[in-house]
């Protein structure tokens, strides 16, 4: 895995022009249709309020009108006659021929005291007797029973006219209840422009939000464009190496004036061995893009594979290696009965086999490899040991990458292309596992593989 530090990986994907332009685009697209959203909410949050307030106060005039309508209904007498009863209803209640001293015209004058208005018509609609706000040049003719809203020099009233009848069921004139919407007006205005002041506020808060959002979601991806492109460039380094001796070989031997059978020979065998790592390379570049991919899994039915078997094979299997390395190579199985665990054989012997071949490589001649199996809580954990060169510390964090080497010089001799350890960790996080390292220079190091234990084992 490509390692960079975030400071440094943020300026390098800022300076990259494709990254520069998505990441704004990204932005500029989440600003937008978070801004519609936050619009449409907000509008949304505006008319509700509105609704709520509307219903409240009408359901509130409705109630104050027929309490009114009701408690009048008992006491008048005659058409257009108001009694000295319905004068008490309200303790602003007045006529206007008598006791209001004014006409329709000019009850302006009298201050309001209240939110309410109220107003008896006679049946031809002529004003009769008023009570509470005095709002000049009000609409007196509105159909009956039904609210209206109404305009009068710029303030808006909301009113219910409702007919009024006698004791004996006959027709009064008509009950006109009001009530200003200036405390409603005002306290929406203040809504309004709360929505208007804070809606811009939002949206810059969102365009910070989404310009720092996308960059975090911008940098695994950049972080992934160049681990491919590490990987394009390694690979074809690697791949450049062994095309350039096969070639360097055919162009040496077409020079020759006259060919040999030995010299053909010997050509040949360089061409193979290249052609060997080649073919070593290419397969080991699938099973990691396959795994990369989903494609190289576990199978459905896992098959129970004893670790004691497994570890006794490799040991055996590899002694010829560590022989021609002129390297001991030793196995030790802790444990008195079978370790079992879940899985694929032929993926845990490669994993297993890469740790073996890889200690053998880096470990110099007379030292000695130690293959161990042992159990821990719910673990097999399988110690590959080693008294080679050892790894340094910042190293240690990188061997797992593709193509990385601690020590390249030893490793192209060896045959290596720096896969054996990306794959080895591969397939144990396939498997639920992992691997460790740890090391130090000059004393060899030990790579742990631990993997959960089959259900059925017991200690």
């Amino acid at each position: 895995m490509l390692r960079i530090n975030i400071q440094t990986l943020d300026k390098v994907m800022h300076e990259n022009k494709l990254f520069r332009r998505t990441r704004l685009s990204l932005a500029g697209w989440y600003v937008m249709v978070m801004g519609v959203i936050l619009s449409v909410c907000s509008l949304g949050f505006y008319e509700a309020i509105l609704h709520a307030h509307r219903v409240t106060i009408d359901r509130e005039l409705q109630s104050v009108g027929t309490t009114i309508h009701d408690s009048l209904g008992t006491v008048l007498e005659q058409p257009a006659q108001v009694t000295l009863a319905a004068t008490r209803i309200l303790p602003d209640f007045c006529l206007v021929e008598t006791s209001c001293d004014a006409t329709q015209e000019d009850i302006e004058a009298v201050p309001e005291t209240e939110n309410y208005y109220l107003r008896l018509l006679d049946s031809s609609k002529k004003l009769i007797a008023v009570a509470g706000l005095r709002p000049k040049g009000l609409q007196l003719t509105t159909p009956v029973s039904q609210l209206k809203t109404l305009t009068v020099n710029g303030k808006r009233y909301r009113q219910i006219s409702l007919m009024l009848h006698t004791q004996d069921g006959s027709q009064w004139g008509y009950l006109l209840v009001g009530r200003s919407l200036q405390d409603f007006d005002e306290y929406m205005l203040t809504v309004a422009y709360t929505i208007l002041f804070g809606l811009p506020m939002g949206i810059l808060s969102i365009a910070g939000a989404s310009w720092w959002l996308s960059k975090k979601a911008m940098r695994p991806i950049y972080l992934s464009y160049r681990q491919i492109q590490q990987f394009t460039a390694d690979a074809a380094h690697e791949l450049r190496t062994p095309l350039a001796a096969i070639r360097a070989n055919v162009e040496s031997t077409l020079m020759l004036p006259k060919l040999t059978e030995a010299e053909a020979r010997e050509t040949l065998e360089i061409m193979g061995r290249q052609n060997q790592r080649l073919s070593q390379m290419v397969a080991d570049l699938l099973i990691l893009c396959r795994m990369d991919s989903g494609m190289e899994k576990l199978p459905q039915k896992q098959e129970c594979i004893c670790l004691n078997d497994l570890v006794t094979d490799i040991a055996e299997e590899l002694a010829f290696l560590a022989v021609a390395a002129q390297v001991k190579l030793v196995s030790e199985i802790i444990v008195s009965q079978n370790v079992k665990v879940m899985g694929n054989t032929e993926q845990l012997y490669r994993l297993v086999s890469n740790l073996v071949v890889n200690a053998i490589h880096y470990t110099l001649p007379e030292g000695e490899v130690k293959l161990t199996l042992e159990v821990n809580a719910n673990f097999a954990l399988i110690h590959v040991k080693d008294t080679g060169v050892g790894i340094l510390e910042k190293e240690q964090k990188r061997i797992f990458e593709r193509f990385y080497r601690v020590n390249s010089d030893r490793s192209r001799q060896t045959g290596g292309s720096g896969l054996g350890l990306s794959i080895a960790l591969a397939i144990a996080q396939c498997h639920q596992g992992n691997i460790n390292v740890k090391s130090q220079p000059g004393q060899g190091s030990t790579f742990t593989l631990k993997l959960p234990l089959s259900m059925g084992y017991r200690q």
